[in-house]
């Protein structure tokens, strides 16, 4: 695709473009107050309409991007690559070419795993053309199968946001965990026998560990105090990983910070926010603002970095009266590795004599621009040897979600992840995100591979309290 800049920036939207048939149905059918307050006339003709054409403008097409991209990686191919996708939005953007389903397929299997922007020499800021450009074609999709998926309104927006209702319904497979009849129908190949993204889910979920009990609201620090924090324990990560928590609420707690657990808080509102669903996830984003007492805490430490990156965005998604609180909000999130690291970390005593490689989470480490400091951490643990990951930032394919609606190239990139780790010899592999966490562990298993999955939390405290991994 040719680059073919546009003189004029004031442009006009094509008539003909997608989602137009459907705003012209609304009106017709008596609900142009609707479509005006949804933005949906201009937005569903040029996608791009909310999108600052200087966004565009920073991009100066070197390609110096490409090689950090997942899927040009995989695929090779230029329109699957940073440069190409912005060009795609770029030219429906001036109007030059209507969106085709080929054009948008293109722009599907994007990552949203934002490498290119460590990537750029020029700054350019990826997310904030393609998340919302995505958002604005799902909010104006015309087909029904896509509206009305089922999936992403039940499975979701009903589950996967409220970890109470995941730990009820998680119960059952426990048990058979326990029991090991999961892991012989996993061996057994049983899953694939569920149809569509319900069958991909199954393979996820992570090996039966003792939950322990809901974080109390407060802890207390251990010695000096320094710090007052507020833990943000989310949705996935509190029904999954509620170890992972105490580990880091201890971690907090041994460097001298109280810690406070509100316990009105929500999900962080990025599985609503980017399945296309902007009102879900700003209402749990409005529930955050009003759980946390911003004034309490020196910071509102978060141990994942997907959920990390949504809280520090919240002042750039919704422009309403509630903006300054959210920016407020925004500026008091700390990753706890980014946090400690600031505070300076209490060096760990007990020692793990073992190999270990570190991955970087694509939203903690592109998004947030945290990657030295879980290396440091790591590298003060007595007796544990880090070897360095081969391709650290190269997304493992979970990226929130996309790993149950674009199998295939999840799959790929979880099993060139895994491969990369094998070359280092290491016995345990680390990361900092719940997605990168389930996925790498799957593929592990799967694999029957000698490899313990961690969160780089679980490591810290199991130096600090002198246990061992298993």
């Amino acid at each position: 695709m040719h680059y073919q800049p546009n003189s004029n920036p004031n442009r006009e939207t094509s008539p003909g473009a997608p989602g137009g048939d459907f705003v012209s149905r609304l009106v017709e059918n008596g609900w142009p107050e609707f479509v005006k307050e949804r933005g949906f006339d201009e937005a569903a003709r040029n996608p791009a309409a909310g999108i600052a054409y200087d966004l565009f403008l920073q991009c100066i097409h070197c390609g110096l991007c490409t090689s950090s991209c997942p899927t040009f990686a995989v695929l090779g191919d230029e329109n699957d690559g940073p440069r190409g996708r912005i060009q795609i939005m770029r030219t429906v953007a001036d109007g030059q070419h209507e969106l085709t389903d080929r054009m948008r397929r293109h722009l599907e299997l994007c990552l949203d795993c934002r490498a290119c922007e460590t990537a750029c020499p020029s700054g350019v800021e990826y997310g904030k053309l393609i998340e919302p450009f995505r958002l604005t074609l799902k909010q104006t999709e015309t087909k029904i199968e896509a509206r009305y998926d089922w999936f992403r309104e039940i499975i979701l927006f009903q589950l996967f946001p409220y970890a109470e209702r995941m730990r009820l319904l998680l119960s059952p497979v426990r048990l058979l965990q326990w029991l090991g009849i999961y892991q012989l129908a996993e061996r057994l190949g049983l899953f694939k026998l569920v149809p569509g993204r319900l069958g991909r889910m199954a393979p996820l979920l992570p090996v039966p560990l003792r939950s322990g009990p809901q974080l109390p609201k407060f802890l207390p620090a251990v010695g000096r105090k320094r710090a007052r924090v507020a833990l943000f324990t989310g949705c996935v990560a509190d029904a999954m990983f509620r170890p992972t928590h105490w580990a880091t609420a201890r971690v907090l707690q041994q460097n001298g910070c109280d810690v406070f657990v509100p316990p009105d808080q929500a999900c962080c509102g990025a599985i609503h926010y980017h399945a296309g669903d902007s009102r879900g996830a700003r209402k749990m984003a409005d529930q955050n603002l009003v759980a946390f007492e911003l004034d309490r805490y020196d910071a509102i430490v978060v141990n994942h970095g997907g959920c990390g990156a949504m809280l520090k965005e919240y002042g750039l998604h919704w422009h309403d009266g509630l903006q300054p609180h959210r920016e407020k909000f925004a500026d008091k999130v700390k990753d706890v590795h980014e946090f400690l690291d600031e505070l300076g970390l209490v060096p760990p005593s007990g020692r793990i004599e073992a190999v270990a490689t570190y991955h970087d989470s694509c939203h903690l480490r592109h998004a947030q621009s945290v990657e030295e400091a879980p290396r440091r951490f790591l590298a003060k643990i007595p007796g544990l040897e880090l070897r360095e990951l081969p391709e650290a930032g190269l997304c493992c394919g979970s990226a929130g979600t996309y790993n149950l609606n674009e199998p295939q190239m999840a799959d790929c990139l979880g099993c060139r992840k895994v491969e990369n780790i094998l070359s280092t010899g290491a016995s345990i592999a680390l990361a900092a995100n719940a997605g990168c966490l389930l996925q790498i562990a799957a593929e592990v298993r799967r694999r029957k591979l000698p490899i313990r999955v961690l969160h780089t939390m679980d490591l810290l405290d199991m130096s600090y309290r002198g246990a061992q991994p298993e």
